[in-house]
């Protein structure tokens, strides 16, 4: 970007902003009076962004002026490319600024783990994605809680369903929807084959009341003994939840609390969500005919990813980036890969915009 894009609209909008959120009469609507202040905060965020653009455009001319001083030039020189690097990253954040947000960034998550083919050793991989999801959580300081699991029998996951909460989770975990792949050799093998599996992941933005009402009468509950290993408390009471949404025939079950009061609650939380993913889904396809194009549609019928043990790498095949550094991905080192996907989201988005 070789010279800022016209920001006056972004400045009047802050202006605008401000002016209704110093209206008391506002936060009578508490919902609204939040999705302003969100507003708000982007929109300097951007127009801060742009300030720290200029000034480092302004900086690195200085700078490159003074390269043939003869006291000062070897100090220009040196700071040069730390500017120019800086410059780089308020490029791409005035960029992604500029792009319309997603109403959902700001949305806590839920995530659904499936073993796809591949047996045992699929359960097993599903368990290790659990655990790169867990650990990529604690790195950002969210909070992580199981709704529902259904363990294998070697310690992997035929299913496992969890929530993520915090700062801009599902902006960062959107990527992940998809069937991820691995090749090594399983545990069971005793010819040291090389196997491939599969397990499904399913991101959804975690639905509020207001936006999914669920009428009593549309609802089918029923509940039973949990089942799974353990044996205890959670398998000797009536305490497994079982929600059918009558409408769609979507089945919800949380068995993983010993009260059925609260795996009921775990239970309408995730059918809200796959209510408001579908529907979401439904209005996205016929806005978009280009949908598919996109990184992130969320298409859980896509190979979005192969992990290769032999080899040491990770593959993201929506935009042809290998990692050679398979273990720190699965300790939950996923910087990397989701700011690439993100950037490519952005430019896709970015150019839609444009056009």
């Amino acid at each position: 970007m070789n010279a800022l894009p016209n920001l006056d609209r972004f400045r009047k909008r802050a202006g605008d902003l401000e002016a209704e959120l110093s209206n008391p009469a506002v936060f009578a609507d508490q919902r609204r009076a939040g999705d302003l202040a969100r507003e708000l905060q982007r929109v300097r965020k951007l127009l801060a962004d742009a300030d720290r653009w200029q000034a480092l455009q302004k900086q690195i001319a200085e700078n490159e002026k003074l390269v043939a001083d003869p006291e000062l030039g070897e100090l220009a020189k040196s700071e040069l490319e730390p500017l120019r690097r800086d410059l780089e990253r308020a490029d791409r954040d005035v960029q992604r600024g500029l792009v319309p947000p997603d109403p959902n960034d700001s949305r806590n998550t839920i995530v659904e783990i499936r073993a796809g083919t591949g047996g045992e050793e699929a359960a097993l991989f599903a368990g290790d994605l659990f655990r790169m999801y867990n650990k990529f959580a604690d790195t950002q300081g969210w909070k992580v809680e199981i709704m529902d699991t259904s363990p294998s029998e070697r310690g992997g996951f035929k299913e496992i369903i969890f929530s993520v909460n915090g700062q801009d989770v599902f902006k960062k975990m959107r990527y992940e929807s998809g069937v991820h792949r691995v090749q090594r050799v399983p545990e069971t093998e005793a010819q040291g084959r090389i196997h491939t599996s599969a397990a499904t992941v399913a991101v959804l933005p975690e639905a509020e009341d207001v936006d999914i009402q669920l009428k009593p009468e549309d609802l089918d509950i029923s509940v039973c003994r949990a089942g799974g290993p353990g044996g205890q408390g959670v398998n000797t009471t009536d305490s497994a939840v079982r929600i059918v949404h009558k409408p769609t025939g979507v089945t919800v079950r949380c068995a993983d609390e010993r009260s059925q009061l609260k795996n009921k609650n775990k239970a309408l939380r995730v059918l809200r969500s796959r209510l408001l993913a579908h529907k979401q889904e439904e209005e996205a396809a016929r806005m978009s005919a280009t949908r598919r194009d996109q990184v992130g549609t969320g298409d859980r019928s896509e190979k979005i990813r192969t992990y290769n043990f032999p080899q040491n790498r990770v593959t993201d095949h929506r935009i042809n980036l290998t990692i050679q550094n398979l273990p720190a991905i699965l300790q939950g080192d996923l910087e990397e890969l989701i700011e690439a996907l993100m950037t490519d989201d952005y430019n896709k988005r970015l150019a839609s915009t444009v056009n």
